[in-house]
């Protein structure tokens, strides 16, 4: 059968499965266990007791029945804390050093206030794309999500922004580690060396096939990240600017460019949605998503208000994104050189990530997911190597890299993390529950549904905007000048 007609069987199964179900993330759903039906047709198939059910066969012949047989690769096997910390270890992570760069350009109170908004309305973008994974669990990744959205089109589309994202981000990652450990030598060797240095062993945190063994190191990631951030707070608290309580301001007037740079910077640092299908589908119990969810946002969001808004007011209206930048040497070099493993293993999570969509798409339903082939393997491999491969290239090869992951973030990021969760609800509530008349009925949801489509496509068409102003004024100011010896 071809893919294209087993995910229509899937979509078609999975809508019979729930059409007499509760509806789209307005009433509650049974909190011990997923949906009726929801393991038949996840894409990992039942694990219970880390097992799967697999047809009865005699040569090429397939009788009825079904017999089990231990999985040589179990997937569905996190827990809720260890997808909490997944989440936390790939979205707290570099993005949160321009947080204070942030609240220089706006102010004290519009900074914290567009840090503590986003963080809650991601919350809330997270409920909405919970709810469309335990309703659909044929849903593995957002290409699988904008298929029974938009079709084979929207499949397409949404698969490739997950790719280029999370490759981006990845680079995104290695350039952070790259300025880490050009700190920590004082800058003596050639960047691109530091940049090769960091690579390799990203390409091999990522290797693990599934997430769950990814999950202990993040759990050293999170720590890190925490105890960098602190450091990195104790260091501007212990050498403050002269006069730093007379430098920051409650509120600064600015132009739209920057304004919004403040905006997408916050927004940037809480994108990470689009990885949340592939981490559910590998929970044990899917149903405890939201929790995971909660915990995430809760601690992000505090954490980057803080650590914003301490490091802004003790290092004033000139700190530097990255902020570790602006501390003293001794200081920058002990919170960069804590953070490092965290750098390492988000970039690890977001190639781990493109890989896992494509490796899914092309062996799914095949006994190369769960078993240890050299044919498997070597393509798992591959194309770990190739998106790895990829963001190293593009982070040494490219002198407007940085500005290039604005331009990834605008298009896709705005959408994963809030626009695309409003498409999400409206079309369970038209699907499940009456059409128009749905929308109607729950005027409050439709609304607030069409506003975070709205929002997503501000943030893409603004976000493109303000990033390609800032190529050309980097281009007229001579900036983009890229020598190896930097």
């Amino acid at each position: 059968m071809s893919g294209c007609a087993t995910s229509l069987l899937m979509v078609d199964m999975s809508e019979k499965r729930f059409e007499d179900t509760s509806s789209p993330s307005l009433e509650e759903t049974d909190a011990n266990a997923p949906p009726v039906g929801y393991h038949d047709v996840d894409v990992f198939g039942s694990e219970k007791d880390h097992q799967v059910l697999l047809p009865h066969t005699v040569g090429n012949h397939t009788r009825a029945g079904f017999h089990s047989r231990l999985e040589q690769i179990q997937y569905k096997t996190l827990t809720w804390p260890l997808v909490a910390v997944l989440m936390i270890a790939e979205i707290v992570s570099n993005g949160m050093l321009s947080l204070p760069s942030s609240l220089a350009t706006v102010g004290l109170v519009p900074g914290l206030v567009l840090i503590i908004f986003l963080g809650s309305f991601a919350l809330f973008t997270s409920w909405l794309l919970i709810k469309f994974k335990l309703r659909h669990p044929e849903v593995h990744n957002m290409g699988d999500a904008g298929y029974i959205l938009f079709g084979p089109v929207g499949r397409e589309v949404l698969s490739f922004g997950t790719i280029v994202f999370a490759v981006f981000a990845t680079g995104g990652q290695i350039l952070a580690g790259q300025i880490a450990l050009g700190v920590l030598s004082s800058n003596k060797l050639c960047s691109m060396l530091y940049t090769g240095i960091f690579a390799i062993p990203t390409l091999l945190c990522a290797l693990p096939r599934t997430l769950d063994q990814l999950s202990w190191l993040s759990v050293a990631s999170v720590i890190c990240i925490m105890v960098a951030g602190i450091v990195g707070m104790a260091g501007a608290g212990l050498h403050p600017i002269d006069g730093w309580s007379d430098q920051f301001s409650v509120a600064v007037k600015t132009d739209f460019v920057s304004a919004f740079i403040s905006i997408t910077n916050p927004v940037f640092a809480y994108a990470g949605h689009f990885m949340f299908f592939i981490l559910i589908s590998e929970m044990r119990r899917p149903n405890d998503a939201m929790k995971a969810a909660y915990t995430l946002q809760i601690f992000a969001t505090t954490f980057y208000a803080v650590f914003a808004a301490v490091t802004y007011i003790y290092l004033g209206p000139k700190v530097a994104s990255p902020s570790f930048t602006s501390l003293p040497l001794k200081w920058s070099k002990a919170a960069y050189g804590i953070a490092i493993p965290n750098f390492l293993i988000a970039g690890s999570l977001y190639s781990h990530t493109a890989a896992k969509l494509l490796f899914v798409r092309f062996f799914r339903e095949s006994r190369h997911l769960h078993d240890h082939t050299l044919f498997g393997w070597g393509v798992w491999t591959f194309l770990i190597v190739l998106m790895n491969g990829a963001a190293f290239v593009l982070a040494v090869g490219v002198p407007i890299f940085n500005y290039l992951i604005g331009i990834a973030a605008s298009l896709f990021a705005s959408w994963y993390t809030y626009g695309i969760a409003g498409a999400f609800w409206l079309y369970d509530a038209w699907v499940y529950k009456g059409r128009f008349d749905a929308w109607k009925r729950r005027w409050a949801m439709s609304g607030l549904s069409w506003l975070t489509l709205a929002a997503g496509a501000f943030i893409c068409v603004a976000g493109m905007y303000v990033t390609i102003k800032q190529i050309v004024d980097a281009y007229d100011s001579g900036q983009l000048v890229w020598s190896a010896s930097e």
